[in-house]
């Protein structure tokens, strides 16, 4: 467009850009017709004619939202395949469209955050793998008037190990170990110091990451056997949701990020010593954030990047960026994302 605007011709552009005259002038013709805003995206095309009416869409959605099979407490996808009459294809493909995962995994875990069952913990539990034992070349700089405490960038590493954590959601109480790896054997070990240290007559409600070792058919064997443990995993992709990623944070910038650790017993003797004195005076983080305004918070951020993907289209299709009003609206989609209230002491 900005070429014909010039006074070049039509042979002497699509020459120029490497492509057919029918093409350039399928273009113009449809700046004529639509403007600006016919040169951002590609024109709809038909696809082929959908075979699953819309009303059975919303049937399957509210019925996945609102019901639950007789003999479960929640459905599958074959399970509700076979209730609506349809493919499993077909329910995991609505699924998907509609982010119910997402949403459903998200209300679960938040709502063990702000409204926790009664008589039972919840216990939110994660690793924290390679943390490195390093020693650096030089001893640390003390801190002096003026300047603060300095290190060498260069050190000696010594190995790994990995911490494994369980906070307490109420009580902020942390049960600990740490082992050389983090396969479902050790995973294994953990949940059994959990039993040991978790009073018998209460249910036990983990908050887990999608990790392959938590679904382990070995765990899975694990809970058949201890009926008192229930699961709950954050949604994909949303590791953010634990609420141990904030203890783990906090390990990090107090002990571990500046320690020096000649030895891996030596790292996790300061782990245990830390997590020692964390228990004695425990602090709960408090989560505040309900899961409606974490979607809606998400919206604006899918919205904002639809804006900006818009934006990068319409510079590569046209050569030229976006106007001044185009970009203030997108910084202030992103804005009012980032305004969003957010988990006080949370992540």
């Amino acid at each position: 467009m900005l070429g014909a605007a010039a006074g070049h011709s039509n042979n002497g552009l699509a020459k120029e850009l490497g492509i057919s005259r029918p093409t350039l002038l399928r273009w113009r013709q449809r700046y004529v017709e639509a403007g600006v805003g016919g040169l951002l995206k590609d024109a709809p095309r038909p696809g082929r004619r959908k075979r699953i009416r819309p009303e059975k869409v919303d049937a399957i959605v509210n019925a996945t939202r609102h019901t639950t099979p007789r003999d479960a407490t929640q459905w599958s996808v074959r399970s509700l395949a076979q209730a609506q009459r349809v493919s499993p294809a077909t329910v995991h493909r609505i699924w998907q469209a509609a982010n119910l995962h997402f949403v459903r995994k998200l209300r679960d875990v938040v709502g063990l955050y702000m409204n926790p069952p009664a008589k039972a913990l919840v216990l939110s539990v994660d690793e924290k793998s390679q943390i490195q034992a390093l020693d650096r070349t030089q001893p640390i700089l003390p801190l002096r008037p003026g300047l603060p405490a300095r290190q060498t960038h260069d050190y000696t590493r010594h190995g790994t190990t990995t911490l494994f954590a369980a906070l307490n959601v109420l009580e902020g109480h942390v049960i600990e170990t740490c082992q050389s790896r983090h396969p479902h054997a050790e995973f294994l070990a953990f949940l059994d110091k959990i039993d040991r240290q978790t009073p018998r007559k209460r249910d036990i409600h983990l908050i887990l990451d999608n990790y392959s070792t938590h679904k382990h058919p070995t765990v899975k064997a694990w809970m058949v056997e201890h009926p008192r443990f229930h699961f709950h995993f954050t949604p994909t992709g949303a590791s953010w949701l634990n609420l141990v990623e904030r203890f783990f944070a906090e390990i990090t910038r107090k002990r571990i990020r500046r320690g020096t650790f000649r030895s891996v017993p030596a790292l996790i003797a300061a782990i245990r010593a830390y997590v020692r004195e964390h228990n004695k005076r425990p602090r709960p983080f408090i989560w505040t954030a309900t899961a409606a305004a974490i979607l809606r918070k998400i919206k604006h951020c899918e919205q904002a990047l639809e804006t900006l993907e818009s934006f990068s289209y319409a510079l590569r299709r046209t050569g030229t960026g976006p106007t001044k009003r185009a970009r203030k609206r997108a910084r202030d989609g992103l804005r009012s994302a980032q305004n969003e209230p957010r988990p006080a002491n949370g992540p």
